[in-house]
């Protein structure tokens, strides 16, 4: 029997990555959902929800109103997660993200799983282990907590992926401190103490800096398209793109975009280096990550030092031109 081209190119399909997505769900965190949604090399299990940029209940919206624009509502569950820091608390970004999607508003009703969040954490890792790369893009509360539920849980992942941290001191919402790591440190250092056997850092500065802006430019390119998930990514960017390039970035960042990317394209990752990393917990520096390079038999983490800042420009641009 012959064997038809379409066979061929179904055979040789890459096989897509088991995903769940930990969010604080507010611009770049929206445009890293739809990335996990609609990029075939994206199998998204689930979307948790954690205490992050905006209020709660505005980020849950945020969620279902990514999930209708992408066109998936119905298809991925959301489950709820920690409101607070494991402290107490919760410390929020609204000055940078405003309510995180540039006032718009969903037209749907949907409503999140009954379970929560670390629970269903624990329960998909455990069903699949080995198997499920989770994505972390807000504060790590809820890995924290999952930890603590189920020790296994560290086993069960194949791969955690974080967007945190700063490999040379540089943070943005204290001097040293990057915002996610800043706003539940304890989770941080338990996370980072864990003993994942994969754990990878998507860190502030310096990659975030350098390699995942979008200038005005391009900006542009993503609004000539026309689409209406053009549309909403412009308009849900809006404020963190005013925000950064007034505090001397070249426009908007999106390290949890490119997060979402080492995830599924290797080729995005040009240089990653094995580290040692801390979290400070007390005094000016707390929420600050110290690294220190070292060999991977002896490192906890390793981080992305170098990514393809065009790779992930083009590619977002393919999803939202859709």
């Amino acid at each position: 029997m012959a064997v038809t081209s379409t066979a061929l190119a179904s055979e040789h399909a890459p096989v897509p990555v088991p995903l769940i997505v930990d969010t604080d769900t507010a611009s770049d965190d929206c445009f890293a959902l739809l990335l996990a949604l609609l990029d075939p090399r994206a199998d998204l299990r689930a979307i948790t929800m954690v205490q992050g940029n905006v209020g709660f209940d505005q980020q849950v919206h945020n969620a279902f109103l990514t999930l209708e624009v992408a066109g998936r509502l119905g298809e991925v569950p959301v489950y709820l997660g920690a409101r607070e820091a494991l402290g107490g608390g919760w410390v929020g970004a609204e000055d940078v993200h405003g309510d995180g999607v540039g006032g718009q508003r969903r037209t749907n009703d949907a409503t999140p799983e009954p379970e929560h969040a670390v629970d269903a954490l624990v329960r998909l890792a455990a069903a699949s282990p080995g198997e499920i790369t989770v994505v972390a893009i807000g504060p790590l509360t809820n890995l924290a907590l999952a930890i603590e539920r189920d020790p296994s849980f560290v086993s069960n992942v194949r791969e955690l992926i974080v967007m945190g941290g700063s490999l040379d001191g540089v943070g943005n919402i204290t001097p040293a401190a990057e915002y996610n790591i800043y706003a539940d440190p304890e989770a941080a250092a338990a996370v980072v103490g864990a003993g994942f056997a994969r754990l990878r850092f998507v860190t502030w500065s310096p990659v975030t800096l350098r390699d995942a802006v979008f200038d005005a430019n391009r900006v542009a390119r993503i609004e000539a398209t026309g689409t209406q998930r053009a549309a909403f990514f412009v308009r849900a960017n809006q404020a963190p793109f005013d925000f950064d390039t007034a505090h001397g970035a070249a426009g908007s960042t999106h390290p949890d975009t490119l997060s979402v990317l080492a995830a599924i394209d290797p080729a995005v990752v040009v240089e990653e280096v094995p580290f040692v990393m801390t979290v400070a917990l007390e005094g000016e520096r707390r929420g600050a990550t110290d690294v220190v390079p070292a060999n991977p038999g002896d490192a906890n983490c390793t981080a992305i030092t170098l990514a393809d800042g065009e790779l992930l420009f083009e590619t977002m641009l393919g999803i939202l031109s859709r």
